[in-house]
């Protein structure tokens, strides 16, 4: 019995494609990884820096998962969370702070801030 020319076709690439979106997938990964890694590296090499600046902004970045697990859905939430600092050129910075400091910062405050590169240390409101 034939199976007809489009079964050999699907059955000839789907090694090719099945390898391309291992390849695809591994790589975004390592892409992922290395950049991870020079952040971390670049801001261990920059220097501490303490400037003046004012609070501009503040954000919180909430993502939600759903995990299914023996018939039952739980959902995670996680939220991370940002602070947008003017200093005295008028460049601003966002940086990623915990969320006991997002607790403490709000907009409209001035004071000295802290950072390594794009590691946010501290802010010392000034009253």
């Amino acid at each position: 019995m034939m199976m007809g020319w489009g079964f050999d076709l699907i059955s000839a690439l789907f090694p090719i494609l099945f390898l391309l979106i291992f390849v695809i997938v591994i790589g975004t990964f390592i892409v992922a990884t290395v950049r991870g890694i020079s952040r971390w590296n670049k801001n261990n090499h920059s220097p501490v820096l303490d400037v003046e600046a004012l609070v501009v902004s503040r954000r919180a970045d909430v993502t939600s998962h759903m995990n299914h697990h023996d018939h039952m859905s739980t959902r995670h939430m996680s939220t991370r969370y940002y602070v947008t600092f003017e200093v005295a050129s008028g460049d601003r910075m966002e940086l990623s702070v915990s969320g006991e400091e997002y607790g403490l910062i709000a907009e409209g405050d001035r004071g000295t801030l802290r950072f390594q590169g794009t590691r946010f240390l501290s802010f010392q409101r000034k009253w």
